[in-house]
């Protein structure tokens, strides 16, 4: 007897179901089951993958292994409406399996589960009401479903009549689409249930049928599952669990939710007709279900939102066939209307349309029109040209959209794609239709505008976000299972961290798939590209695996059976998608908490099968920063830059480039980026692009060729003439994928649908299609009498590096946007800098790009009331201005009020005119004390911070007190004289100001205190500045790399190994023990952390009087076990004050730069330094000729040298100087 399940959760009933859907099938196909059912809690998310993979399961016949039948258990309520309950009437929530019977039935489902979250979302359930499945229940099958539902109870809570009341109500909506389920897992609750729903059946002649509410696969699954829970409930296994049935918002206390038992698996036909072995009926009526369902296809043709054009293009009335597929009148009337729009912006762009421009914009309107995507085109072009009316900053394009040329003449992309040989079928293959794929970049604030604008136009139940599923990865698998199972957060941290740093990599590989090439095939060499080191730690992982027994290998066991379970939803951070009728008529949607717009059930990947148009709003940080810049050039200078007509050949930003001063700068700023920019010297905007397609894993190792062959070093070679063309621009190397793609049609005679189709093999390694053209091209360049043996090699090249080929269309707009930001770093560097202080997002990239500005001679300021505006900014002098706005405890109606009032009436003369024009309830206490302690009020040079925070001898307040109630005090009198019947003659008494205490300003490190408190970062300087050389060349560990390493020790190899720390004593508290003995406690702190420790006895003797705050001290040391603990503590071996060093610890300092590198004016340098500065340190000078492989050795015999601050800066300011210093 066959039996099908159709009660079954995935794993998108989040964190509850821990089924992977290809398990489900193929356990299903194995038990050769008619059908499997889908049923999540409350959403269809599932459903297109679980729709999906029946398809790719068919028989020799073509006919599906398993039929899917779509459906889903509900979460029903009295009222979907009421949103507030409380503790006496609590939402009473039921459940109610739904299964689609047909494309009417699952056309209603979608309507359902989004109004459950449209209308009915409370909490983290979506809910609906009878009243809904009264209205959408045609095509639907309902069964009694589970415990949690209606009926069962009724028959618990109310008794049999109120049971069979309930009972009659859903008979009579469904009638013979009616079943009554039983489920049996050895609860007492189920008998007592089943007993009635059996007595029921019998009563009004309704079919009972069997199912298991399956949550799981298998059996022994149940574990993983369990702490499935824990993970979505925030409890730890060891928690007692309620095995009692249920709801999953039980609370109570000290008790955690679960399931009762290992019974909610994917049982077997055979387990399942042991358990109703007294009711065979009950396992073949499933069968009936099953035949009354319809096969499902999901999968739609794309439908285009409407587009209204003018009268005078609407002249087609029929559908034609354009090619090969059949075009619609209104697709036609759009394309007229995009045909004349591409030639008005082809005239615009163009001037002239050459016969060339005129067969391009021909071919591609072709394709367009043939393809029906003239719609697509007008939508896309029409926000952009509203974005830009707005305001919004948009990028010139971006991936393979600028290779279309009406792209370009509609504004849609910048870049002219025919002078950068950019194609047109790279983005839409005229052989193969299929969706394009415009994504658009937008300043951040700019793109919610556009949003908003598409919204309006084309209502908002037409336009939505696209949901994302946040799945659990290797390394997040294994902290939420280390969590759930207790296990210490440090060993936790240290475990996931021996799984390698690769997108995408699967814990399931890391365990099992051979380690290198020579142990089998898709090894983790191979595929993932492991480094050794990240080998040897895969070993690690696999011993603690192979522990199975042990805390650790409990957890990694575990989580290898999670990986992958669907942990939460997110939204897709550029998707959206415009439909051209609700979209509740036509895909699952739900709501989310953090978005105004709806949302998909289905994730970005399906969209298109779906039937509905997808785009990317991207928001792009250096638009913002291009377009803030802009404003600050504009406001300071009155001068307004487009941005899209500065000159590609402009000296001074090669010369950027050729410095690689690039930090800052988008997409050549990394430092190796620097390295080969100062080698290369680029002198034309096609270097930019090249670099940018090269840069990357693979492509990498062709960067030396492209420069030699540039400068002439290496020869220039083409495998065969005819390569010239296209291979001349990048010096005889294929560095785009579109070289690949014109040189396929110009030695092989591809049709351009071909060349692409090419392309995408290559790029995926697709090697049935590759062995397929490898003889088409070999017939092709052949009959064009090209010699087989070069076609061979040309064929092996491009197999090798056609993968790693970059998509030039994209290359050239990021260049393009990157030449931008260089030239505005160029021609008005304190403006952009500020611009990119303003975007930089963090402390540490705050810090790191006011280092640049240091580099560039650009002074970084604190705050100043005459001078700052909201955000970073320059002043007349040049110098960049820290923001008022970025001040702790400065509001943004503060800021508003002191940069107006400035502007109304100048700047302001001292803090007593300040106190007086300000208004203070805007202008607080909180915000004038932030303002002092961050040095706001430096300008007024007749005090000094201290004076602000200190109480003069008989005064019960601080000078800023004093301050604030001159200002209140002046207030009043200005409103009364401004009230007085006789306001134009007023007498005022004149109030002197109040005078402050002359007191000593404080320290330095006081100072930078309070300014790191203010703004999260020194600004008057670092205390470990001036140890920079000594931090990055002598072996100086950071305290955040410190105390991870402290952390996670017991996973170290080598426990004790010694550390080398430069910091500065940021507090110190000495205390005396009750034996008498003195001890200490300190707090060291550097650019990445703080540490703290104690010295006792001896150590606290020898050592504290160095560790005195504000000192810039030099510890080694290492952990040590404690005496009879399980802890580590830091066992002191020497402190010395930082300062010393460089004299003490240099032994020898070894200096590797090429031959180009050394020049006149540093051999003078050098030269004069030695001379003038004998010492006792050995110096050694190696010139490295990487390309001749020649290596030469220069060593001061005679005499040592002495590291001097001169020759520390020297090496400092030039970085192609590889420096190694060898301590004692």
């Amino acid at each position: 007897m066959k039996f099908s399940h159709l009660h079954v959760h995935t794993q998108y009933s989040l964190l509850d179901g821990a089924a992977a859907i290809p398990k489900l099938f193929s356990k299903a196909i194995k038990d050769q089951m008619p059908a499997v059912a889908i049923s999540d809690h409350g959403n269809m998310f599932g459903v297109f993958e679980f729709v999906a993979e029946a398809y790719k399961n068919k028989d020799e016949n073509g006919k599906l292994k398993v039929k899917p039948i779509v459906g889903c258990e509900f979460y029903v309520t009295e009222n979907r409406h009421q949103k507030s309950f409380t503790k006496e009437q609590r939402d009473r929530r039921v459940h109610q399996i739904l299964l689609a019977k047909n494309e009417t039935g699952y056309k209603n489902l979608i309507k359902l589960t989004s109004l459950g979250y449209i209308e009915g979302m409370y909490s983290k359930y979506p809910r609906i009401d009878k009243e809904l499945i009264q209205l959408y229940h045609e095509g639907l099958i309902a069964t009694t479903c589970c415990l949690g539902a209606s009926i069962p109870q009724a028959i618990l809570r109310k008794g049999e009549e109120e049971a069979e009341n309930e009972f009659k109500w859903w008979l009579n909506i469904f009638q013979e689409n009616f079943y009554v389920e039983l489920q049996r897992h050895g609860m007492a609750e189920q008998d007592k249930v089943n007993e009635i729903l059996i007595k029921f059946a019998r009563k009004y002649k309704v079919k009972i049928i069997a199912s298991n509410d399956s949550h799981y696969v298998e059996q022994d699954d149940f574990n993983a599952h369990d702490i499935l829970l824990c993970i979505n409930t925030g409890e730890k296994l060891a928690t007692p669990a309620i095995r009692d049935f249920a709801d999953d918002d039980v609370n109570v206390k000290n008790k955690r939710f679960a399931f009762p038992n290992d019974q909610f698996f994917f049982k077997t036909t055979q387990e399942m007709s042991k358990t109703f072995g007294d009711l065979p009926e009950a396992i073949d009526n499933t069968n009936e279900i099953v035949d009354k369902v319809d096969v499902l296809n999901l999968t739609r043709d794309i439908l285009l939102p409407n587009f209204p054009v003018e009268k005078r293009f609407q002249i087609h009335t029929k559908e034609e066939t354009v090619g090969k597929y059949k075009v619609s009148p209104e697709s036609q009337n759009q394309w007229e209307f995009l045909k004349h729009l591409t030639y008005e912006g082809a005239v615009a762009r163009y001037h002239e349309i050459s016969d060339e421009i005129r067969e391009r914009i021909e071919f591609e309107l072709f394709t367009i029109k043939m393809m029906g995507f003239a719609g697509y085109f007008l939508i896309v072009s029409d926000f952009i040209r509203a974005g830009r009316e707005k305001g919004v900053f948009i990028g010139p394009g971006r991936g393979s959209a600028a290779g279309s040329v009406v792209a370009y003449c509609i504004g849609i992309t910048n870049i002219d794609p025919i002078k950068y040989n950019l194609l047109f079928e790279r983005f839409l293959n005229p052989d193969r239709k299929s969706m394009p794929d415009i994504d658009t970049d937008f300043d951040d604030e700019g793109r919610q505008k556009v949003i908003d604008y598409v919204v309006e136009k084309y209502g908002k139940n037409q336009v939505a976000q696209i949901i994302t599923y946040g799945t659990m990865a290797a390394k997040m698998s294994i902290k939420d299972v280390a969590r759930v199972m207790d296990l210490p957060l440090a060993e936790s941290n240290a475990l996931a961290k021996l799984v390698p740093e690769k997108p995408g990599i699967e814990l399931r590989r890391v365990l099992h798939a051979p380690l290198k090439q020579k142990d089998g095939e898709k090894s983790l060499e191979e595929k993932e590209a492991l480094s050794n080191d990240e080998i040897e730690n895969v070993k690690k992982l696999r011993d603690f695996y192979k522990q199975a027994q042990t805390p650790t290998g409990r957890v990694l066991h575990e989580a290898e059976r999670l990986e992958g379970s669907v942990r939460n939803t997110g939204i897709h951070a550029a998707g959206i998608i415009i439909a051209p009728t609700d979209l509740t008529e036509l895909i699952p949607i739900a709501t989310a908490k953090d978005s105004n717009l709806w949302v998909t059930q289905i994730e970005g990947t399906d969209i298109e099968s779906a039937g509905i148009m997808k785009m990317d709003f991207l928001g792009l940080k250096t638009l913002s920063i291009i377009k803030n810049a802009l404003s600050l050039i504009k406001q300071l200078h009155g001068k307004e830059i487009d941005i899209d007509l500065i000159p590609l050949d402009d000296v001074k930003t090669f010369s950027l480039y050729q410095h690689g001063s690039t930090i800052g700068t988008f997409q050549f700023e990394s430092p190796g980026m620097q390295k080969y920019l100062r080698e290369l010297k680029p002198d034309k905007f096609e270097d930019l692009i090249a670099m940018n397609a090269l840069y990357r894993p693979g492509p990498i190792a062709y960067i030396p060729n492209y420069i030699d062959r540039k400068h002439g070093r290496e020869a220039i070679a083409y495998d065969l003439p005819e390569m010239q063309e296209f291979l001349e621009e990048t010096y005889g190397i294929t560095v785009y994928q579109e070289q690949v793609m014109l040189l396929a049609q110009k030695l092989a005679g591809f049709s351009k649908g071909d060349a692409d189709v090419l392309r995408k093999a290559m790029g995926k390694k697709n090697r049935e299609t590759l062995d397929k053209m490898k003889k088409q091209f070999m017939e092709g360049a052949t009959a064009n009498l090209l010699p087989k043996e070069r076609l061979e090699k040309i064929w092996t090249d491009w197999e090798a590096f056609a993968q790693y080929a970059f998509n030039k269309s994209h290359s050239t707009c990021y260049a393009y946007v990157a030449y931008q930001t260089a030239y505005l770093k160029a021609h008005y560097p304190a403006e952009y800098m500020s611009a990119v202080l303003n975007n930089a997002g963090s402390i540490e990239k705050i810090t790191f790009f006011m280092e640049e500005c240091q580099r560039m001679g650009i002074k970084v300021l604190g705050p100043d009331i005459n001078e700052s505006l909201k955000g970073f900014a320059v002043n007349k002098k040049g110098e960049i201005r820290f923001g008022l706005g970025g001040l702790k405890g400065v509001g943004e109606a503060a800021v508003e009020n002191i940069i107006e009032e400035r502007n109304k009436k100048g700047p302001y003369k001292d803090i007593f005119d300040f106190v007086k024009r300000i208004n203070q309830r805007t202008v607080n206490k909180k915000t004038l004390e932030s303002l002092a302690y961050a040095g706001g009020f430096d300008c007024f040079p007749q005090l000094h911070r201290a004076q602000y925070f200190t109480v003069a001898e008989g005064e019960d307040v601080i000078g800023l007190e004093k301050i604030i109630r001159y200002g209140q005090v002046m207030g009043q009198q200005q409103a009364s004289a401004t009230n007085t019947l006789f306001g134009e003659l007023p007498i005022t008494m004149e109030i002197p100001p109040p005078r402050m205490l002359d007191v000593t300003p404080w320290p330095l490190l006081v100072q930078l205190e309070h300014e790191k408190e203010m703004t999260g970062i020194y600004l008057s300087g670092h205390p470990l500045d001036n140890y920079k050389f000594e931090i990055r060349n002598y072996g100086v560990s950071s305290i955040h790399d410190f105390n991870e390493f402290r952390d996670s020790i017991r996973q170290q190899t080598n426990p004790s190994r010694p550390f080398r720390i430069i910091g500065l004593v940021a507090d110190a508290q000495h205390r005396i023990a009750k034996s008498g003995n003195k001890y200490g406690n300190f707090i060291l702190e550097d650019y990445t952390g703080k540490m703290e420790f104690p010295l006792f006895s001896d150590d606290y003797l020898k050592l504290a009087a160095l560790l005195q705050p504000g000192s810039t001290v030099l510890i080694n040391g290492y952990l040590k076990q404690r005496y009879n603990r399980d802890e580590y503590e830091l066992k002191l071996m020497g402190v010395t004050l930082a300062e010393t060093m460089i004299a003490n610890l240099t032994r020898s300092i070894l200096i590797e730069a090429e031959p180009k590198e050394l020049n006149e004016e540093m051999i003078q340098f050098f030269e004069n330094n030695f001379k003038q500065n004998p010492g006792k340190t050995t110096f050694k000078f190696t010139l490295v000729d990487k390309d001749n492989k020649l290596i030469t050795n220069f060593i001061s015999s005679n005499q040592g040298i002495e590291l001097t601050p001169e020759l520390v800066k020297y090496l400092e300011d030039n970085p192609n100087l590889h420096v190694t210093v060898q301590t004692a």
